[in-house]
């Protein structure tokens, strides 16, 4: 890598990432079934202006366009996740052929069109007939994750590389299960551990079936949403807030991942509780399957600072940092946290590879009269984070490749359709899709392979 030119390794991967509810749409179309954000999306109160995924970006129609946008854009890759209810409408039994059928080409025409699909198994929509029966807080799901995984690889195994079995557990089991704020809305903590212990268990079941239906190239990870942790200040509480919300954010996926097990603070600070992950005998030795890369999701690091413990939530208090510049959601820009927690992702536990598997800001984008979408702000923040990764290859991390976040502005979760992400605008009274300044400006990282001024 060139420090001159500020490139990349030779080699590595650009991409755009999307997650199959927010940007498909047709929910009720070719046999696909209930999913827990379609229940929860249409329940009263629970997303910003009673916003659904009903129609979402429409890209379930709108594939031909929206590959074209991905090669104006110059994409070498598609980070993109399968509907499990598209495919398996009830969860586990009968396989509806039309939704797997939707993956098989699209997969197919990425690749016609030089882009290699990388595909994530699990992004949230979990059936509804599957958390009827108690969702991921019931070990039967593990082993119907498992016979979708297996389902999945038959058919698509041949051709797909890189698999990524679920993305951000720790966003699944506790905005899902804890807070509520995310589907499906409960608040409950022994539920919301039994839900990250069986996303986890089912990650690891799953590695050794993509591996049997894949090639010798098949390549095998999980995405974990990951934040460099700083205290507010040198105090001694705020030092073990920092460790405390390092151990519950990001040692509580990593190590039972890396190491086989769960970090020890932790686990204590949760059965004081009351509540303990329902660990089976042999479950951590299967969650630790050797994988062949790391997926990173980061936005912004946590800033935290300790006060008194009470219920054992209220001990951590994030801090907004006066004059710092913050994106649409809230979210502080520090792009070298990012560098941070790389390094500290190789330091500490020595990947194979590092994915940046989502990285991006949401910004009040405007759409121009001429047709145009300026936003600097957005475009600022890829070069500056851009620019931390590289860092991160020179400090020795195993950094192979980027995926901005989100190619398409979506369904944004509980924000609904309030905030855009996408480096391209999508206009969702006509579906129309506009390139952004930001898209224009990653086209040119993708040419130059790095940053550029």
């Amino acid at each position: 890598m060139s420090e001159q030119s500020g490139r990349m390794p030779d080699g590595f991967v650009w991409g755009a990432a999307t997650a199959s509810y927010q940007i498909e749409g047709a929910v009720a179309e070719d046999g696909r079934g209930e999913s827990i954000w379609d229940r929860f999306s249409h329940t009263p109160g629970k997303v910003a202006n009673g916003d659904t995924g009903d129609e979402a970006a429409d890209h379930y129609h709108r594939t031909a366009e929206d590959i074209a946008l991905m090669g104006e854009l110059g994409l070498g890759a598609y980070r993109f996740s399968l509907a499990w209810p598209r495919i398996l409408p009830e969860g586990t039994g009968a396989v509806n052929e039309r939704g797997l059928d939707f993956y098989d080409r699209l997969v197919d025409d990425l690749l016609a069109a030089g882009i290699t699909p990388f595909v994530t198994l699990y992004h949230w929509d979990l059936p509804q007939a599957l958390q009827d029966k108690g969702g991921w807080a019931n070990r039967d799901t593990v082993t119907a994750f498992r016979r979708y995984t297996e389902l999945v690889a038959r058919r698509l195994g041949d051709r797909v590389r890189h698999w990524i079995t679920h993305n951000e557990p720790w966003v699944a089991a506790f905005l899902g299960n804890l807070s509520g704020i995310h589907a499906p809305g409960l608040t409950d903590l022994p539920t919301a551990l039994a839900v990250a212990h069986h996303l986890l268990l089912s990650h690891g079941e799953a590695v050794p079936v993509l591996r049997a239906h894949g090639t010798s190239e098949t390549q095998v990870g999980i995405t974990l949403n990951l934040n460099h942790v700083d205290p507010a200040s040198e105090s001694a509480a705020d030092r073990a807030a920092a460790d405390r919300m390092d151990q519950r954010l990001n040692r509580w996926f990593l190590d039972p991942v890396f190491r086989g097990e769960y970090p020890t603070e932790a686990l204590a600070d949760y059965a004081a509780l009351g509540a303990v992950p329902p660990v089976h005998d042999g479950d951590l030795a299967r969650i630790a399957a050797p994988i062949d890369f790391l997926g990173v999701n980061n936005y912004f690091r946590s800033l935290v600072q300790g006060g008194p413990k009470g219920d054992g939530t209220d001990d951590i208090h994030d801090v907004k940092v006066p004059g710092a510049h913050y994106t649409a959601m809230g979210w502080e820009v520090y792009p070298d946290g990012l560098r941070q927690l790389l390094t500290r992702l190789h330091r500490d536990y020595q990947p194979t590879a590092l994915y940046i598997t989502e990285n991006g800001a949401a910004y009040d984008d405007v759409l121009t009269a001429e047709g145009a979408v300026h936003d600097p702000e957005r475009v600022a923040y890829l070069r500056d984070h851009l620019r931390s990764a590289r860092e991160a290859i020179t400090e020795g991390a195993p950094l192979r490749g980027y995926f901005v976040w989100s190619l398409l502005d979506n369904f944004e979760w509980a924000q609904g359709y309030a905030k855009r992400f996408g480096v391209i605008y999508v206009d969702y009274p006509t579906q129309r899709r506009v390139i952004k300044d930001s898209g224009r400006y990653y086209a040119g990282v993708i040419r130059a392979n790095g940053p550029v001024e």
